[in-house]
Protein backbone atom coordinates (compact mmCIF):
# COMPACT_ATOMS: atom_id res chain seq x y z
CA UNK A 1 0.00 0.00 0.00
CA UNK A 2 1.42 3.16 -1.09
CA UNK A 3 2.47 5.47 2.01
CA UNK A 4 0.46 8.84 2.09
CA UNK A 5 2.47 11.87 1.16
CA UNK A 6 1.65 13.72 4.67
CA UNK A 7 0.95 11.99 8.07
CA UNK A 8 -0.23 15.33 10.17
CA UNK A 9 -2.92 18.56 8.26
CA UNK A 10 -0.18 20.80 9.51
CA UNK A 11 2.73 19.19 7.11
CA UNK A 12 0.50 20.44 4.18
CA UNK A 13 0.34 24.26 5.46
CA UNK A 14 3.97 24.05 5.93
CA UNK A 15 4.93 22.63 2.39
CA UNK A 16 2.61 25.05 0.86
CA UNK A 17 2.28 28.22 3.02
CA UNK A 18 0.09 29.81 0.56
CA UNK A 19 -3.06 27.18 1.47
CA UNK A 20 -3.08 29.71 4.97
CA UNK A 21 -4.77 32.48 2.54
CA UNK A 22 -7.36 30.04 1.23
CA UNK A 23 -8.25 28.29 4.67
CA UNK A 24 -8.74 30.49 8.14
CA UNK A 25 -8.89 27.31 10.27
CA UNK A 26 -5.56 26.94 11.43
CA UNK A 27 -3.70 23.77 10.92
CA UNK A 28 -3.40 21.02 13.55
CA UNK A 29 -1.58 17.55 13.96
CA UNK A 30 -4.16 15.18 12.86
CA UNK A 31 -4.25 13.00 9.75
CA UNK A 32 -4.99 14.83 7.08
CA UNK A 33 -8.18 12.81 6.12
CA UNK A 34 -9.85 14.08 9.67
CA UNK A 35 -8.66 17.19 8.96
CA UNK A 36 -10.40 17.47 5.64
CA UNK A 37 -13.36 15.73 6.85
CA UNK A 38 -13.52 18.90 9.87
CA UNK A 39 -13.47 21.10 7.02
CA UNK A 40 -16.31 19.92 4.99
CA UNK A 41 -18.35 19.56 8.31
CA UNK A 42 -17.46 23.40 9.65
CA UNK A 43 -18.76 26.39 8.68
CA UNK A 44 -16.70 26.95 5.32
CA UNK A 45 -16.84 22.97 3.43
CA UNK A 46 -15.32 24.47 0.19
CA UNK A 47 -11.82 24.99 2.58
CA UNK A 48 -11.92 21.05 2.75
CA UNK A 49 -11.87 21.24 -1.03
CA UNK A 50 -8.82 23.98 -0.71
CA UNK A 51 -7.16 21.54 1.48
CA UNK A 52 -7.63 17.96 -0.12
CA UNK A 53 -6.25 19.50 -3.55
CA UNK A 54 -3.42 20.67 -1.66
CA UNK A 55 -2.73 17.11 0.17
CA UNK A 56 -2.64 15.12 -2.65
CA UNK A 57 0.03 14.65 -5.12
CA UNK A 58 -0.44 17.26 -8.41
CA UNK A 59 -1.51 13.90 -10.50
CA UNK A 60 -3.56 12.64 -8.32
CA UNK A 61 -5.29 16.38 -7.75
CA UNK A 62 -5.77 16.93 -11.34
CA UNK A 63 -7.61 13.72 -11.71
CA UNK A 64 -9.71 14.26 -8.68
CA UNK A 65 -10.47 18.03 -10.02
CA UNK A 66 -11.57 16.42 -13.35
CA UNK A 67 -13.79 14.06 -11.91
CA UNK A 68 -15.55 16.25 -9.41
CA UNK A 69 -15.81 19.02 -12.59
CA UNK A 70 -17.18 16.32 -14.62
CA UNK A 71 -19.62 15.25 -12.15
CA UNK A 72 -20.92 19.06 -11.04
CA UNK A 73 -21.42 19.57 -14.59
CA UNK A 74 -22.91 16.71 -15.45
CA UNK A 75 -20.45 16.49 -18.40
CA UNK A 76 -20.66 12.75 -20.33
CA UNK A 77 -17.67 11.08 -22.33
CA UNK A 78 -17.53 12.43 -25.32
CA UNK A 79 -18.56 16.24 -24.17
CA UNK A 80 -15.40 17.21 -23.13
CA UNK A 81 -14.12 20.82 -23.75
CA UNK A 82 -10.86 20.49 -25.06
CA UNK A 83 -9.26 22.39 -21.99
CA UNK A 84 -10.87 19.26 -19.89
CA UNK A 85 -9.48 16.59 -22.49
CA UNK A 86 -6.06 18.25 -21.94
CA UNK A 87 -6.01 17.72 -18.31
CA UNK A 88 -7.53 14.25 -18.73
CA UNK A 89 -4.50 13.43 -21.21
CA UNK A 90 -1.93 14.75 -18.95
CA UNK A 91 -3.10 12.73 -16.40
CA UNK A 92 -2.87 9.85 -17.91
CA UNK A 93 0.42 10.35 -19.66
CA UNK A 94 2.02 13.50 -17.53
CA UNK A 95 4.78 14.21 -19.86
CA UNK A 96 5.82 17.60 -21.25
CA UNK A 97 4.07 17.30 -24.50
CA UNK A 98 0.64 16.86 -22.68
CA UNK A 99 1.10 19.41 -20.12
CA UNK A 100 2.78 22.01 -23.08
CA UNK A 101 -1.08 21.01 -24.74
CA UNK A 102 -2.92 21.48 -21.17
CA UNK A 103 -0.77 25.36 -20.89
CA UNK A 104 -2.29 26.23 -24.20
CA UNK A 105 -6.08 25.16 -23.49
CA UNK A 106 -5.77 26.56 -20.23
CA UNK A 107 -5.09 29.98 -21.68
CA UNK A 108 -8.54 30.07 -22.63
CA UNK A 109 -11.64 31.48 -20.66
CA UNK A 110 -10.65 31.52 -17.04
CA UNK A 111 -14.68 31.52 -16.31
CA UNK A 112 -15.25 27.56 -17.35
CA UNK A 113 -13.98 25.12 -15.24
CA UNK A 114 -12.18 22.98 -17.50
CA UNK A 115 -10.08 25.61 -18.29
CA UNK A 116 -8.52 25.94 -14.74
CA UNK A 117 -8.62 21.76 -14.85
CA UNK A 118 -5.83 22.65 -17.96
CA UNK A 119 -3.89 24.71 -15.88
CA UNK A 120 -3.92 22.47 -13.12
CA UNK A 121 -2.05 19.84 -15.34
CA UNK A 122 0.09 22.75 -17.04
CA UNK A 123 1.16 24.28 -13.58
CA UNK A 124 2.17 20.54 -12.35
CA UNK A 125 5.82 21.16 -13.36
CA UNK A 126 8.24 22.43 -16.21
CA UNK A 127 8.15 26.14 -17.42
CA UNK A 128 5.48 28.73 -18.27
CA UNK A 129 7.18 30.28 -20.58
CA UNK A 130 7.06 29.54 -24.37
CA UNK A 131 9.89 27.41 -25.72
CA UNK A 132 12.85 29.57 -26.77
CA UNK A 133 12.47 31.59 -23.50
CA UNK A 134 14.42 31.52 -20.38
CA UNK A 135 12.68 28.88 -18.13
CA UNK A 136 10.03 30.30 -15.87
CA UNK A 137 8.36 27.56 -13.18
CA UNK A 138 5.42 27.13 -11.64
CA UNK A 139 5.11 27.39 -7.96
CA UNK A 140 4.62 24.47 -6.21
CA UNK A 141 1.21 25.37 -4.88
CA UNK A 142 -0.11 26.08 -8.37
CA UNK A 143 -1.58 23.20 -9.60
CA UNK A 144 -3.66 22.74 -6.05
CA UNK A 145 -4.54 26.45 -6.58
CA UNK A 146 -6.08 25.64 -10.01
CA UNK A 147 -8.08 22.43 -9.33
CA UNK A 148 -9.56 23.88 -6.23
CA UNK A 149 -10.45 26.94 -8.60
CA UNK A 150 -11.97 24.25 -10.94
CA UNK A 151 -13.90 22.81 -9.18
CA UNK A 152 -15.51 25.56 -6.97
CA UNK A 153 -16.24 27.23 -10.56
CA UNK A 154 -17.92 24.49 -11.03
CA UNK A 155 -19.78 24.02 -7.85
CA UNK A 156 -20.49 27.46 -8.25
CA UNK A 157 -23.13 25.99 -11.08
CA UNK A 158 -24.98 23.69 -9.19
CA UNK A 159 -28.35 24.80 -7.21
CA UNK A 160 -28.05 25.93 -3.53
CA UNK A 161 -30.37 22.65 -2.86
CA UNK A 162 -27.96 20.18 -3.99
CA UNK A 163 -24.47 22.26 -3.00
CA UNK A 164 -23.50 20.26 0.68
CA UNK A 165 -24.48 16.86 -1.24
CA UNK A 166 -22.36 18.06 -4.05
CA UNK A 167 -19.97 19.15 -2.42
CA UNK A 168 -19.59 16.62 0.33
CA UNK A 169 -19.27 13.85 -3.04
CA UNK A 170 -16.66 15.45 -4.04
CA UNK A 171 -14.49 15.68 -0.44
CA UNK A 172 -15.06 12.24 -0.24
CA UNK A 173 -13.74 11.30 -3.19
CA UNK A 174 -10.41 13.13 -2.31
CA UNK A 175 -10.70 11.13 1.17
CA UNK A 176 -10.35 7.94 -0.56
CA UNK A 177 -7.48 9.37 -2.23
CA UNK A 178 -6.14 10.47 0.76
CA UNK A 179 -6.51 7.53 3.19
CA UNK A 180 -6.67 4.49 0.88
CA UNK A 181 -7.33 2.33 3.83
CA UNK A 182 -10.63 3.54 4.05
CA UNK A 183 -11.30 2.71 0.51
Amino acid sequence: MPQPRFTRAREVFEAFPPVAEMIATPPTDEAPARFARALAAGPTPEDAVAFCAHALPRREAVWWACVCVRALLGIRPGEEDDALRAAEAWGSDPGEAQRRAALARGEGDRRLATAWLALAAAWSGGSLAPPGEPPRPALPHMTARAATIAILTALARVTARERAARLGACVEAALGLLDPARS
